[in-house]
């Protein structure tokens, strides 16, 4: 993707002119003579900052954009903890004020989330857009820095491996392959400090977009959102707008622009077996005791073929790809063979002939295992238990209630009685096979026709940007909490994804691309100066 990167004495002489010497006002006058040749050109979208001009614009602010970030990578956001979430929301309601918004917070049954409004006088258009301001708990044992909330800026060695080196690098000419790693560098603290950048940068040409601008600010969203819906359906009149922009998540492998209709849901179930009450010897009792890890393993077993499809009557149903779908999924630019050999495999699953059909479906994914002891602290005993964490990631036509049941049937047909607690003494006493299921339905999944509202603002913006159409993703197959925000306000959705997808998202060693933070800014500059098109 192009970047245009200025000479650090010119970005940093263009830096004190425009921010620190000259009025905001006179700056807004000046830029916007400068970009009379934008709309004389005839462009696109006349009126509007040209693309070259957009990363101009980011080029120049660039340390600006940098400091902004590393001051919210320092601010501690697990939602685990809700004193860090009060902090957070003063500095992320602090940092909108100072932008022209309006800012309030709105109620939960956790930690409250935020809303910040731009009103454009007579505008008929409203826009609201997502965005997540909690992170993933850390291990700071895991991480290769001091802190993972303390920024640290990394090149690349011969070796591949990642070397920390001195900010002060920034104040030279900037390399895009460097990366910034923090907890919640990509998720997602990067888009949320890119949007404000983006705002920053358009309302300093045009301080009215033209449209209403309103923004919800999750702060739940790594514990799964749970008292997201029940605040948006409380607050439906506040929120009301036309349409929904979510800035969040990477765009497609190729790194290229990216704009995604839809995200799968997700459900998750804690599945467990049972043997003894107690770990009895093995010695004593193998061959006698019945093993709980093994009647995990042949229950997982039987519910996927070797191919990796799932065998569970009905667990597909309700799919059904038309041409138009299929035409879109064949278009993304995947590379198959590269992405099984970046992961050290030479065979995918058979759901699908392809990635992005496989993603269509529901998965069936053994997220977690345990039973006992391993490695040097295993022992020779029959495990009284035996756990498989499963999650479920959901399509648009697939009814999660209804896909629990047939898992549930499923493992009743195996012979086991399936309970929603662990059994009690006079249960075990009265079945030979007992397993315990639980289950957890998060949100659903979205999905927006291309000719929407907002995919055709997201696109324009990308066509602008980059003069040519961007990937278009049917279905991106991670999950973010939009369903419940769909549901309750009627509107469609299409997401703008603007980190790299190497991010380390959810692991240690988070990280953001420097040039995907700075194109990210450039990106979501050209989206949001467009005019909301009509239904």
């Amino acid at each position: 993707m192009p970047f245009f990167w200025l000479d650090s004495t010119l970005s940093l002489v263009y830096k004190l002119l425009f921010n620190k010497l000259i009025i905001p006002l006179f700056r807004g006058v000046i830029l916007s003579v400068l970009l009379l040749g934008a709309s004389a050109s005839g462009e696109e979208f006349p009126n509007r900052i040209s693309a070259g001009q957009i990363h101009d614009m980011v080029s120049s602010n660039a340390l600006e954009a940098i400091s902004l970030y590393r001051e919210f990578l320092a601010l501690p956001n697990d939602a685990n903890f809700p004193d860090q979430i009060g902090s957070l929301n003063s500095w992320v309601r602090g940092a909108f004020e100072q932008r022209g918004f309006t800012t309030r917070l709105i109620a939960t049954e956790g930690s409250p989330s935020i809303y910040a409004e731009r009103l454009a006088a007579g505008a008929s258009n409203t826009v609201l857009i997502y965005l997540q301001a909690d992170g993933q708990p850390v291990d700071p044992a895991a991480w290769h820095q001091p802190n993972p909330y303390d920024a640290v800026l990394k090149e690349q060695s011969a070796d591949g491996g990642w070397e920390i080196i001195s900010w002060d690098a920034v104040m030279g000419t900037l390399n895009p392959d460097w990366r910034i790693f923090a907890r919640s560098a990509s998720d997602s603290k990067g888009p949320m400090t890119q949007f404000l950048m983006a705002i920053q940068l358009l309302t300093s040409v045009k301080q009215d977009l033209g449209y209403n601008l309103k923004v919800l600010i999750d702060t739940e969203e790594e514990l799964g959102s749970p008292n997201l819906a029940a605040a948006v359906r409380a607050n439906s009149e506040l929120l009301a707008a036309d349409m929904l922009l979510i800035f969040d998540g990477p765009p497609h492998a190729s790194n290229r622009p990216t704009v995604s209709l839809g995200a799968r849901g997700i459900a998750t179930l804690t599945l467990t077996t049972y043997g003894p009450r107690v770990a009895q010897h093995s010695g004593h009792y193998g061959n006698f005791v019945p093993n709980p890890a093994l009647a995990l393993a042949q229950i997982l077993a039987s519910m996927k073929t070797p191919e990796g499809v799932v065998t569970i009557d009905g667990f597909y149903e309700g799919v059904a790809l038309d041409d138009k779908t299929r035409a879109m999924l064949e278009a993304v630019p995947d590379d198959e063979e590269a992405i099984l050999a970046s992961m050290g495999l030479i065979r995918s699953d058979a759901v699908a002939g392809s990635l992005q059909e496989a993603i269509q479906y529901p998965s069936l994914n053994i997220r977690g295992m345990s039973a006992a002891w391993t490695g040097a602290a295993s022992r020779t005993i029959i495990p009284p238990t035996a756990v498989a964490e499963i999650d479920i990631r959901l399509v648009l036509e697939s009814d999660p209630v209804r896909l629990i049941s047939l898992v549930r049937a499923h493992i009743e047909s195996l012979g086991f009685t399936v309970l929603d607690h662990a059994p009690t003494d006079d249960e075990r006493m009265a079945y030979p096979r007992i397993a315990s299921l639980t289950h957890e339905v998060s949100y659903g999944a979205f999905r927006t026709d291309p000719e929407a509202p907002p995919a055709r603002m997201a696109r324009a913006g990308m066509r602008h940007l980059f003069g040519e159409e961007p990937i278009v993703v049917v279905t991106m197959g991670g999950s973010i909490p939009i369903a419940p925000i769909i549901d309750a306000l009627d509107l469609p959705a299409a997401s703008v994804p603007t980190v790299n997808i190497d991010n380390n998202q959810h692991s240690p060693n988070e990280n953001l691309r420097l040039g995907n933070f700075l194109e990210g800014i450039a990106i979501l500059m050209s989206v949001l100066q467009q005019q909301p098109p009509s239904g």
